[in-house]
């Protein structure tokens, strides 16, 4: 009995890890304009604005492309707006990070998928892009 319960419980957990990697990312839901004044943390999402000048976007979309296991959903520095997917080392979980160009300001707006709370992931990471991107 102790075998089956073991074999049932380890055959959920590759389940679960199979959606959280193979779960399809819809841009239709996830590429959306990040839209707000002030900069605000959530649980599980971050949004900042900050002027960087009009090509900010292009700047943040080189520091993104080098970060490990991201890659972009949609969009390009060309529409003026980009969706990136960074996913977790070992599970694989996603976020999602949109950044948009409005003139001279970008905003930024990162945000998990699974989940409630994301420990302070998304914050981190696009803080530390935000960094980079400074001169």
């Amino acid at each position: 009995m102790f075998k089956l319960g073991l074999f049932l419980f380890v055959g959920l957990v590759v389940l679960a890890g199979a959606y959280v990697r193979l779960a399809p990312s819809h841009p239709d839901r996830w590429h959306v304009a990040p839209l707000g004044k002030a900069d605000r943390n959530n649980r599980g999402s971050v949004f900042r604005v900050i002027e960087t000048g009009p090509n900010g976007l292009a700047r943040l979309d080189a520091i993104a492309r080098e970060t490990p296991r991201t890659r972009v959903l949609a969009g390009s520095v060309d529409d003026g707006m980009v969706t990136y997917i960074t996913r977790t080392r070992v599970i694989g979980f996603p976020d999602y990070t949109t950044a948009m160009q409005d003139g001279n300001t970008l905003r930024i707006r990162a945000r998990l998928r699974f989940g409630r709370s994301d420990f302070g992931v998304n914050q981190a990471r696009v803080d530390g892009w935000l960094a980079l991107l400074q001169p």
